[in-house]
């Protein structure tokens, strides 16, 4: 299937590694052009030669996403090397760790003010496109119980109202906006696949608990992360996709 976004610019945040990595190389191999960033350089110039390899012109470089100047600094610079941009998937999370308030504190600016500031630098950019959409990554752990009462999954939530209400609020200037929420995700070196070596017991357990019977890939997330970006998604906004082999055990009407 063509999704029409060959030739179309995308910005991903923490894109070099698991789920943001494949998310690039998804729409690296439709055509699209790509603004990426992570925190470390090296890692940053590495995935640049390889999205490279898909014949689209990749930029980037290493931003610290809590570094509100950084973060807006790296949206200028890549729409104007780009020459504009239609997609921004807000991808990079702080993940999990330990409960206390420097992590609380850390999350916030991570995965809820760093979504928040590359939208607003973003959206001048957005008006201009023809197809502008918006894509943010949160998690099943938003919507359902689990693993306890800590920032990852309560500033997760937090992106899916803002999403939502974005939505709303950007539908006039002809940007779609919709959330994506991954389950259980296996990646190498990613959490899950560390819980597998670490507390075997748990990652089973949880395996056991998932329907489809197996946990997810990044490159499934990636599909759906492009599918929304294209413009065959022209009439969908607003959503939240869950993809999570079932999961979690809320019907969605």
């Amino acid at each position: 299937m063509d999704l029409k976004i060959k030739g179309k610019n995308a910005l991903v945040t923490g894109s070099t590694k698991g789920i943001g990595r494949a998310i690039a190389e998804q729409l690296a191999a439709e055509g699209c052009n790509l603004g990426i960033c992570a925190r470390n350089a090296e890692d940053v110039d590495k995935a640049m030669t390889e999205l490279s390899a898909h014949g689209v012109k990749v930029v980037g470089s290493a931003v610290d996403i809590s570094d509100a100047q950084a973060l807006g600094d790296w949206v200028e610079s890549c729409a104007e090397q780009l020459g504009g941009v239609d997609t921004l998937v807000a991808n990079v999370s702080a993940g999990g760790g330990e409960v206390n308030e420097e992590t609380w504190r850390n999350t916030f600016e991570v995965d809820l003010m760093g979504t928040v500031r590359s939208v607003n630098a973003a959206r001048p950019h957005l008006e201009k496109s023809s197809c502008g959409s918006i894509v943010i990554i949160s998690s099943t752990a938003a919507i359902e119980a689990f693993m306890g009462a800590g920032p990852y999954a309560a500033l997760k939530a937090a992106l899916l109202n803002y999403s939502g209400n974005l939505s709303q609020d950007l539908a006039g200037a002809g940007i779609r906006v919709n959330a994506v929420s991954p389950g259980p995700i296996l990646v190498e070196g990613g959490a899950w696949d560390n819980i597998r070596d670490a507390m075997p017991e748990i990652y089973t357990n949880t395996v056991a608990a998932i329907p489809i019977g197996r946990m997810g890939t990044a490159a499934e997330v990636a599909s759906q992360v492009a599918l929304l970006a294209s413009p065959l998604s022209g009439n969908t906004t607003g959503t939240n996709i869950v993809i999570d082999g079932g999961f979690t055990k809320g019907l969605q009407f």
